[in-house]
């Protein structure tokens, strides 16, 4: 049972402006032309971007679930800042934290601890944590041209925020950057807050992780968090081929082409081990069969060379 303690002091700075600004933005969309081509716009730059930093910054940068080539893990890493969420060393530094110590004191964002705010967007705006802990990503932290994008987070947004005010005007800059990053803002932050508090649990943990296929559809895959947090090195997060895991069957085209390679999955033991709701029909075949043999082995007499040995044993025993 986690103690709730009730949320930090929330410490802002200027910088949040333009958050709030990009929300306050959304509403000049009642004044604009509508058009189903904004729309379109719209959700081709979420799913983009939501799947950059749902396979970049987070299976790639911060569990390292695949492997690719540096170009490539560059071009996720631009990609994935598009989503104006800081930068992917930032990111996967603060989730390893995360996953350190989840729902337990020094978790970031935990919604049991903190508060259901916190956790989703309070964490975010807090100056409390806008430094990169290098050491936390040290395996990253090697590539200076990562290291330079982490500096200059705010560059891969501004520019595409630039290109669609200059190619489409204010409507395609209203839909395609405000209204597209408000919705992925918090679609993304729904997994640091809903996924704790509502959901199924599969598996045992030692936080409150639950899968939700309506989050797992708005993010890609994300939403299997239960199964995320019981084994973070997969890079596929549904489990089951009825587990609709979006960002994983990219991954997986991806690798067709060796783009990315070394994608990691869930043994079949891994899966059926540690459930809460038992163990899967075949391993429980099994094992009831090897404990009715080791019964039945234990009951028999003992007979030949060993029977002096064992009945020594169990003198002993008693």
């Amino acid at each position: 049972m986690i103690e709730l303690s009730g949320p930090p002091r929330l410490r802002l700075s200027p910088k949040i402006i333009p958050f709030f600004a990009v929300h306050a933005a959304c509403i000049a969309a009642f004044w604009l032309p509508f058009s189903w081509s904004l729309v379109g716009l719209a959700v081709g730059l979420y799913v983009l971007r939501m799947w950059a930093l749902t396979a970049g910054y987070h299976r790639y940068f911060s569990h390292r679930s695949y492997k690719t080539s540096r170009v490539f893990q560059f071009v996720i890493g631009w990609l994935g800042a598009m989503c104006v969420q800081k930068g992917p060393l930032w990111w996967a530094a603060h989730h390893r934290q995360h996953h350190r110590h989840s729902d337990r004191y020094g978790d970031l964002h935990s919604p049991g601890l903190q508060g259901f705010l916190w956790a989703h967007v309070g964490w975010v705006l807090s100056t409390d944590h806008d430094e990169t802990d290098y050491e936390r990503v040290g395996d990253f932290a090697r590539y200076p041209e990562l290291v330079w994008l982490n500096r200059f987070h705010l560059v891969p947004g501004v520019v595409l925020a630039g290109v669609l005010l200059a190619v489409g005007g204010l409507p395609a800059f209203i839909w395609g950057f405000c209204i597209s990053t408000t919705v992925l803002w918090h679609a993304t932050f729904s997994i640091n807050s809903l996924t704790h508090l509502w959901g199924r649990r599969r598996y045992r943990t030692k936080d409150d992780s639950r899968n939700s296929l309506i989050l797992a559809l708005v993010t890609l895959g994300e939403g299997w968090h239960n199964n995320h947090h019981y084994y973070k090195a997969s890079t596929r997060q549904g489990f089951y081929w009825w587990e609709v895991d979006i960002s994983y069957y990219v991954l997986r085209v991806l690798s067709w082409f060796r783009i990315v390679w070394d994608l990691k999955e869930p043994s079949a033991q891994v899966k059926a081990s540690n459930r809460l709701d038992g163990p899967e029909p075949a391993l429980r075949e099994r094992v009831l069969h090897e404990l009715r043999e080791t019964a039945a082995r234990d009951a028999a007499p003992v007979t030949g060379e060993r029977a002096p040995e064992m009945a020594d044993a169990r003198s002993e025993a008693a």
